[in-house]
This record gives structure tokens, sequence and C-alpha cells, in this order.
């Protein structure tokens, strides 16, 4: 086949089109394999550390500093990987430079503590400690590590016998086992209950966890321990009337489920 000069002329510029083409494919493929290397540096840059197992039900590592508040106990974590992070698990005693492995949890941004009065970029609220703490002189009890979340099973005051609270009157007037019993019928309903404060966890989700009991329903049960959520904060021992909305089966993730729980609380002594 013969060609021309001017048809010569145009494969050689398309050639060279077509070479530039594939050179700029090349340029964007590795572009692209830097960026997803950028957007997961802690499996590019930070392999665990060796003989150290990170299951991702857990977090582990060296306690660079603690404190106590509200019922829970704050722990800032470093990792193996050397990344840090912020925990809280139930109250109980750590010791800062020991080793500690937690049950993973919810983690919340931009959570703000009133009691501790500071802000944390990001906290898990773990499930419970694995290992590494325990009370003094106490073996840790994994049979317990679920009471970390308010809204665990494990979390719920035991029945206290001493108590006998007399039922509040009035036509929205209920017991703690009568808004479990009812909550169907109660639900997104106001209740008025009065009981005694058996524990609080303050500032968990932007609200107090207040838990009460009047005596009634069974710890066998679960229907005994009411926990009802507020602005307003009360103390353990105080005897309350409680005026909130009940919410039946309520499941705010991450351990935080409810059969029954009082919205909106106010209290009156």
């Amino acid at each position: 086949m013969i060609v021309s000069v001017g048809e010569a002329g145009k494969f050689k510029k398309g050639d060279s089109m077509k070479k530039n083409f594939i050179l700029s494919l090349s340029c964007v493929a590795a572009l692209s394999a830097t960026s997803i290397a950028v957007a997961m540096p802690d499996k590019a840059a930070h392999p665990a550390a060796a003989g150290t197992t990170q299951g991702a039900d857990t977090i582990s590592g060296k306690i660079l500093e603690t404190m106590n508040s509200g019922g829970y106990t704050y722990i800032h974590l470093q990792k193996s990987n050397g990344d840090k992070i912020w925990a809280a698990v139930m109250q109980t005693p750590v010791k800062t430079g020991s080793q500690i492995s937690l049950k993973s949890g919810m983690e919340m941004v931009n959570f703000e503590s009133k009691s501790l009065k500071r802000k944390f970029d990001k906290i898990v609220f773990s499930d419970g400690i694995v290992s590494g703490a325990s009370a003094p002189g106490t073996a840790a009890d994994p049979t317990k590590d679920k009471a970390a979340s308010p809204g665990s099973k494990g979390a719920a005051a035991a029945k206290d016998a001493k108590i006998s609270v007399p039922k509040a009157t009035g036509r929205d007037a209920s017991t703690v086992q009568g808004a479990f019993a009812n909550s169907a019928k109660l639900n997104k309903k106001k209740v008025v209950i009065r009981g005694k404060v058996v524990k609080v966890s303050a500032q968990i989700m932007g609200k107090n966890w207040v838990h009460i009991q009047d005596g009634t329903g069974s710890q066998a049960k679960g229907n005994h321990n009411l926990v009802c959520t507020s602005n307003e904060m009360v103390n353990v021992g105080d005897v309350v009337t409680v005026s909130g909305i009940l919410a039946k089966d309520k499941d705010f993730g991450g351990g935080y489920k409810y059969s029954a729980i009082v919205e909106e609380a106010t209290f009156k002594k």
C-alpha cells in the first residue's frame, strides 16, 4: 500500500496522541493508588506490633491519663500503633501507665461532659473491661462487663429489698412495674411515677440517666428498675416524683436499649 506524505503525517500525529493518552491514563492510575493509600493511613503506615492481637471488638493500650466523673471512669489510651483514643467505662479503679483492654462500644463525636467541663473530639463509651483493671483485692468479673452502658441489662441497679415507696397519685400515676407491664398502652404518653433514686449517670449523650425503684417488680424479670433521662439532676437516695413521656422498646444503639424508659423527665422531691 502506498501512503502519501500527508497521510503519513496524520498517522504519526495520531500515534503520538495515542501515546500521550496512554501516558495520561497511567498517571491517573498512579495518583488514584496514592490517594487510596493516603485515605487509609492506619492500614498503610501503622501495622500492629508483633505478638499483639488487635480484635475488632476490643480497644487495647497503655493508660496515659484517667479521671472519674458522674459514675464513669474516663481513660486516655495509647494503642500499640501509637494512636491515642479516649474511652469511658463504669467507674472502676485503673492506674496510669498500666495496660488495659476494653470492649468496643458507642463512639460519640464532639461529646461534652458538663461534670468534667471539657469536650472530647471523639470518645468511645465501652461495653466493659476485658482485662487490666479490677477493684483492689478483687479480680475483674467478666459477667459484669456489660454494666458499662446505661442501656445494657447489667447496668440496672440490683433491687433493694428495703425500698417501698407509695404510688404517686393522679390521672397519669403508675408504678415502676406498671410502666413496664403497660408500656404498649403508655407509649408516648405522660406518666407520673414516685420512686427512690438508686443510680445516676451524668451527661451521657447530653442527658442525665437516672434509675429509680419503688419496690415493685422483680430483678429476675428486669421490671424493677426504671431509667429516666433528663436535663435535671438528682442525687442517689432522693425520693422523687418523676413526670415524663414513656417510650416503649427504645433503642439508642451501642447497647442503649430499653423495653421502657421515661424521657424528658422532671423531678419533684
